[in-house]
């Protein structure tokens, strides 16, 4: 055969051979990320979620000076208006994020916000203490399924390089929603009392609530989950034997019990001696959760540079300064040390929380839901013992009570150390 006809025939029979195939294209990513079509709006919508979560929360912490005065109870009996709000989140957060497995996290978060509102709009008229505290308890329950949902809801439709970044948004609206809540609660309060303040409160929720359902994207990556009670226990059951996520959940809780015990006790000692501050300059004391908004909304930054553990170390490190220097006489440094405990407070519970987020694989609403009753049982714990230490040996016990909690924190970050060690360890 001749060479041309040779390579000819080379040439056909190449070509008649089934071509290699190719590997497959990585399918897109449909979640939303910074830039993308939905992000803006998702994030403002659950901002303002949080701006209403904990200005309806925290509503009575500034107030408990005139809430003591009024009822003539003392600071350990009047900062129960905060820790039944606080303590009915915690109960009923696992059961609302198991309602957000089965009925939608946007569906849940919007009845939340809708009971809780109503709620605040009847707080003013609370004939007793006995009938506030009831209130705010159901309050509290209500909102239980926002916290949950919400951070179910960015890690499923959020793609996860965004996810620190997304919750971090999400927290800082509760430093938002805290400070203003408390700043318009202390000069509404100084001209109209306390109970206007309230009511005042309960308007602005309103508004948050209507602008977050109008503005919250549609879910595009929920999947319905199940009611039955077994499987839920199961799914709890799988996320308490995980060492990584218990230690995640005593840090959160740790860290409000500082958080609540400082926040409920500030007010009292600012109208006292020596420092005598009208209520309205007080409620604008909680101007420095800005801090918090700002180190809250950093913390993606701040994991990508020291690690977790070490950004937690920081926002421990953060705490305690600010607690030893607000045990000053001095006005300037006990405002220097607000700023401190809360940058401090704020950047660990973003770590935290959106660390509970990435470890999850599965039921990620009930991993969420155990982080966010902890964390509010912290606060509850926190707004009660501090009462207590305020009124058994002043502001120095409450700093004394703050200091045992943050060293709990450094002693579980580092048995989370050790342990991620250890695995290196026996990897190598």
């Amino acid at each position: 055969m001749p060479a041309a006809s040779t390579g000819a025939a080379t040439t056909v029979a190449a070509a008649s051979r089934p071509l290699p195939a190719r590997p497959a294209l990585p399918a897109a990513d449909s979640r939303m990320a910074p830039g993308g079509p939905g992000y803006r709006r998702m994030s403002f919508a659950l901002f303002l979620a949080g701006v209403a979560t904990f200005a309806l929360l925290y509503s009575t912490q500034a107030l408990l000076p005139l809430i003591s005065g009024e009822f003539g109870v003392p600071a350990s009996d009047a900062s129960w208006t905060v820790s039944a709000a606080t303590g009915g989140l915690a109960l009923f957060v696992l059961p609302m994020s198991a309602l957000s497995e089965r009925f939608g996290r946007r569906t849940v978060m919007t009845a939340s916000l809708v009971v809780a509102v109503t709620v605040g709009l009847l707080v003013p008229f609370a004939p007793s203490l006995g009938a506030l505290v009831a209130l705010r308890a159901v309050q509290g329950a209500a909102l239980a399924g926002l916290p949950a949902s919400a951070t179910a809801y960015l890690a499923e439709e959020v793609r996860p390089k965004a996810l620190i970044t997304a919750i971090g948004l999400f927290v800082a609206g509760n430093s938002v929603g805290g400070m203003s809540g408390r700043v318009i609660t202390g000069w509404v309060a100084q001209e109209w009392g306390w109970r206007a303040a309230i009511g005042v409160i309960g308007v602005v929720a309103v508004a948050c609530a209507l602008a977050f359902r109008l503005l919250l994207p549609a879910p595009r990556h929920f999947r319905t989950g199940s009611l039955r009670p077994r499987v839920l226990a199961r799914t709890v059951r799988t996320h308490l034997a995980n060492p990584l996520l218990r230690r995640l959940y005593a840090i959160g809780a740790l860290f409000m019990t500082v958080f609540g015990g400082v926040y409920t006790v500030i007010g009292y000692r600012l109208t006292e001696a020596p420092f005598g501050l009208p209520q309205g300059v007080v409620g604008s004391v909680f101007l420095v959760y800005l801090v918090g908004t700002v180190s809250a909304s950093t913390a993606g930054k701040l994991v990508g540079r020291l690690g977790r553990r070490g950004a937690l170390y920081l926002a421990g490190g953060t705490t305690t300064t600010g607690l030893l220097l607000s045990l000053s006489d001095s006005l300037g440094l006990v405002l220097l040390g607000l700023v401190l405990i809360t940058a401090g407070f704020f950047a660990g519970h973003a770590v935290a929380s959106s660390a509970v987020s990435h470890t999850a694989k599965e039921g990620r609403a009930q991993a969420s839901a155990l982080y966010q009753s902890a964390y509010y049982i912290g606060s509850s714990a926190g707004s009660t013992l501090g009462a207590v230490a305020f009124h058994a040996g002043g502001w120095s016990g409450t700093v004394g009570m703050g200091l045992l909690a943050v060293a709990g924190v450094v002693t579980v970050t580092v048995m989370g150390s050790r342990a991620a060690r250890s695995v290196r360890v026996a990897a190598a």
